[in-house]
């Protein structure tokens, strides 16, 4: 079905200015323009519509939403449920600064006092976790960078490249049940990280640390990664995020 673009602002609440600006930068162009140039937008374009305000309401920048929606790894169903977890989290925090509101309203009247700690509960000023997500997910320029480093070594090149990050987490998988601040715990994620540096990409310690996260927080980074060990995922995090607190330091 398609819908002329007054049609699509009634049933989504956006602006028909709003869509023509979506338009102009790229965001979102409908699929079928008729010869007297009136857009018409399709059940796809209603879908990519909806990505775009979901990914709206949670903060992110336009150019950055163009960023993951052309990128080929992008995946519907994981941006969904990516939302659907960051929604919930916001609705929880959104919930934690009015019953701060609501304290402080009864501590404005006299009914309660409050003490300095319970004045600034729900507020959050870090940066958006789940933006830092679709970048791990669907790609930036630090993965263009490393992508473009594996096409410039070739394939032999990067079968060499297998083998040595196999070796690592071999080596690493071995030492798993070692304490995770041990020198020579240490020493290996050094090198780990410092192969990492190598695929044309620097990762800050901040980087580095993110991405041992990332090793728990995606199921499938920690499936793959305890098929050398049960385990494996959650010792490098530590690892990863001990090093980069040390760099850090």
């Amino acid at each position: 079905m398609l819908r002329k673009v007054k049609e699509v602002a009634d049933l989504t609440g956006v602006s028909i200015r709003t869509l023509h600006h979506y338009d102009r930068i790229g965001l979102l162009s409908p699929e079928h323009v008729t010869e007297a140039g009136y857009r018409q937008y399709s059940d796809r374009d209603l879908e990519t519509l909806q990505q775009i305000l979901f990914f709206r309401e949670l903060g992110f920048q336009l150019k950055r939403i163009g960023e993951i929606l052309k990128s080929p790894d992008f995946d519907r169903e994981d941006a969904l449920l990516l939302q659907r977890e960051a929604l919930l989290e916001k609705r929880a925090r959104l919930d934690r600064m009015i019953r701060t509101l609501d304290k402080t309203i009864q501590d404005a009247k006299g009914e309660i006092e409050m003490t300095d700690k319970e004045k600034f509960e729900g507020f959050d000023f870090t940066n958006n976790p789940y933006e830092d997500e679709a970048r791990q997910r669907w790609g930036d320029e630090a993965v263009d960078r490393s992508n473009q480093a594996l096409a410039n070594v070739g394939p032999e090149g990067q079968k060499q490249i297998g083998v040595q990050m196999e070796a690592l987490f071999r080596k690493l998988a071995a030492m798993r049940h070692q304490n995770a601040a041990s020198d020579e715990v240490q020493q290996a994620i050094g090198e780990w990280h410092a192969f990492l540096n190598s695929m044309g990409h620097t990762y800050s310690p901040q980087a580095f640390k993110g991405l041992g996260q990332l090793y728990i927080q995606d199921e499938r980074f920690t499936k793959n990664m305890d098929k050398f060990g049960d385990g494996f995922a959650r010792f490098m995090a530590e690892a990863m995020a001990i090093r980069a607190n040390r760099l850090q330091s």
